[in-house]
């Protein structure tokens, strides 16, 4: 390739990326994906040590956990703060008002991580229960998939409800792509949740799921066309997805649909169901085959 088509191609490119809405030409870092993973496998380690880090049962484990929890702080805060820092003035320094803010919600997030804990040994034991198939509670952990997934949506649903949008994001989407189980951080769920087997879920951003709720694979909890104002923008408030209330089963391939659709609480909904209406507690919901097999 001649150097006068190298040039013109880098200007095209250089013009493509000033062109909006996209503009790509940056002053200032934004969290990259690999720093977010790492974040997260971090973070694992620190919530089950004795899985993923570096617990021995020994006597400096509490100094280890502090220099952990120390340095999880700063990635935390520094991953903050890039995803505002191009609201701080030129040359951005680590005392800026964003820097200290970006702090302020990195220790409140920490702060979080025992509470995270307790409710993911809750998930644990509903996967433990709730599967014949997983013999302890090891294989829960270290196997799967729905357990991680869960996991990631809990982190990042603490980051989401203090107004960090991006990092949650990359979070879940990470979790999406390496178990098939996309679950929206700004979702609301109760404690007790499994997700067996777990490949196509989807659980969108206003979903509410009570305590003690099972789903299987292939299920949807998503929203109806979403309506559009005047001047033909998505209208993004308001409740798009469905509630599902405590003690549902929902099995494969059921699709639940619309933010008025409440599913109450002990009811079954059967494989394949199309739903987009409520049903009252105590409902048991087939698709019933309409050719008789013999």
């Amino acid at each position: 390739m001649r150097l006068d088509e190298l040039a013109r191609v880098a200007k095209d490119l250089h013009d493509a990326f000033l062109e909006k809405p996209v503009l790509e030409l940056r002053g200032h870092a934004l969290p990259d994906q690999q720093r977010v993973v790492a974040f997260i496998h971090e973070l694992r380690a620190t919530l089950f040590p004795s899985y993923f880090g570096t617990f021995r049962g020994e006597g400096d484990d509490l100094t280890c956990l502090m220099e952990q929890l120390g340095d999880l702080f700063w990635a935390a805060t520094r991953l903050i703060h890039d995803t505002v820092s191009h609201r701080c003035p030129a040359p951005c320094h680590d005392g800026c008002e964003a820097f200290r803010e970006s702090a302020r919600r990195a220790a409140e997030f920490v702060g979080k991580l025992p509470r995270i804990r307790q409710a993911l040994a809750m998930d644990i034991q509903a996967a433990h229960e709730g599967d014949p198939a997983a013999r302890d509670h090891d294989e829960v952990i270290l196997a799967y998939p729905g357990l991680f997934a869960i996991m990631v949506y809990r982190l990042a649903h603490e980051l989401h409800l203090q107004g960090v949008r991006l990092i949650p994001r990359i979070m879940t989407e990470y979790a999406h792509s390496i178990t098939g189980i996309d679950i929206h951080p700004g979702a609301r769920i109760g404690h007790s949740f499994f997700i067996d087997h777990g490949t196509g879920v989807v659980i969108g951003e206003t979903c509410e799921i009570g305590n003690n709720v099972k789903i299987y694979q292939g299920v949807t909890l998503g929203a109806l066309s979403i309506p559009r104002d005047e001047q033909g923008n998505l209208v993004r408030d308001g409740k798009r997805h469905p509630t599902i209330e405590d003690d549902v089963v929902i099995y494969a391939g059921a699709t639940i649909l619309g933010g008025e659709t409440v599913i109450g609480r002990g009811s079954v909904i059967g494989g394949n169901v199309w739903l987009i209406e409520s049903v009252p507690p105590g409902s048991k919901v087939l698709n019933r085959p309409t050719i008789e097999m013999r």
